[in-house]
């Protein structure tokens, strides 16, 4: 049937892709119902364009019309979504020879906005650090998880899978295996080497003694153990994270990824170099470390101040 208010080619090409859709790609009644949305007002823009055929449309045209979709307040993933839409007809055009160019070849896919991590004040990493009883075992062994994490900004998986090998007190370093096993080394300073020392002599070798008497098989070389002296799991920490964030009376939502955020951040607002930040954190891709340069305005102003030759008194 023809899509109303369009012209009798550009329905026609639309029918023919549809049905293409349906039989030969197999989609579903739900995704061609959407595909059929998001293609009617594709058409009908570039009609009002002047297009009397989507075969006329230009890489330009495209691009106005993303455009008006950002300027419309459509949601990122709607974006993405008829962005996948409309090349996939093009690319159909052209493979029935009803077009001669795809003007969607190469162009970039819109992105979906990151939202801007959670991150804590330096009051709030103060109370979130000193929030463990320290007076208790499992309060020091937290106190020393959660020192690690802010001093070095490794993930949680890395965390749980840190071994007593891979801490070289003597270098304040320890090495870590990320994403892939890839390894690297990260600078640990010395508060929260004195929290591990003081963990690791006192409190470690107890709780492994429970999972011997139980016996359990211990945690081996693993240098966080759990209450019983087995391993340590990711869900553990986030628990016991969001435990000490409550008793700190911290609003925000924690998670084991909230004190990486805050480590990186914290460098950069204190000076750090982007590209060091990128190597601590393991990131292969300096435009992943750059999410954390979401600086507050008055630091920014600061910045200006001191470093541009006219920002200072500048109206």
């Amino acid at each position: 049937m023809p899509v109303p208010q369009l012209s009798l080619k550009i329905s026609n090409q639309l029918d023919l892709f549809f049905e293409w859709m349906k039989f030969e790609k197999g989609l579903s009644d739900n995704s061609l119902a959407s595909y059929r949305n998001d293609l009617n007002r594709y058409a009908q823009f570039m009609e009002s364009h002047g297009a009397t055929g989507l075969n006329e449309v230009s890489r330009a045209e495209v691009r106005t019309y993303f455009r008006w979709l950002f300027d419309t307040g459509l949601k990122q993933s709607s974006i993405a979504r008829n962005f996948s839409a409309v090349r996939n007809l093009h690319r159909f055009l052209v493979l029935r020879k009803m077009s001669e160019a795809d003007p969607t070849a190469n162009l970039e896919r819109p992105r979906p906005s990151r939202k801007l991590p959670v991150v804590l004040n330096l009051q709030e990493i103060e109370c979130l650090i000193n929030a463990p009883d320290v007076d208790s075992e499992l309060g020091v062994r937290d106190r020393a998880i959660i020192e690690t994490l802010y001093a070095t900004g490794v993930r949680v998986s890395e965390l749980v899978n840190l071994k007593k090998r891979d801490l070289i007190k003597s270098e304040n370093i320890i090495r870590v295996f990320g994403k892939g096993s890839k390894e690297r080394i990260v600078p640990i300073g010395d508060i929260a080497l004195e929290w591990i020392e003081r963990y690791d002599v006192s409190v470690r070798s107890r709780l492994q003694q429970k999972q011997a008497a139980a016996n359990k098989s211990g945690a081996g070389d693993f240098l966080f153990v759990n209450a019983r002296g087995g391993r340590l799991s990711r869900i553990s920490v986030w628990r016991m994270l969001q435990k000490y964030a409550r008793n700190a009376n911290i609003r925000k939502r924690i998670h084991p990824h909230t004190l990486r955020h805050t480590f990186a951040t914290h460098l950069l607002e204190g000076g750090a170099d982007i590209r060091a930040v990128q190597e601590m954190l393991g990131h292969s891709d300096i435009g992943t470390t750059q999410i954390y340069l979401h600086l507050d305005r008055n630091y920014l102003k600061e910045v200006l101040d001191k470093f541009h030759p006219r920002g200072k008194h500048v109206k």
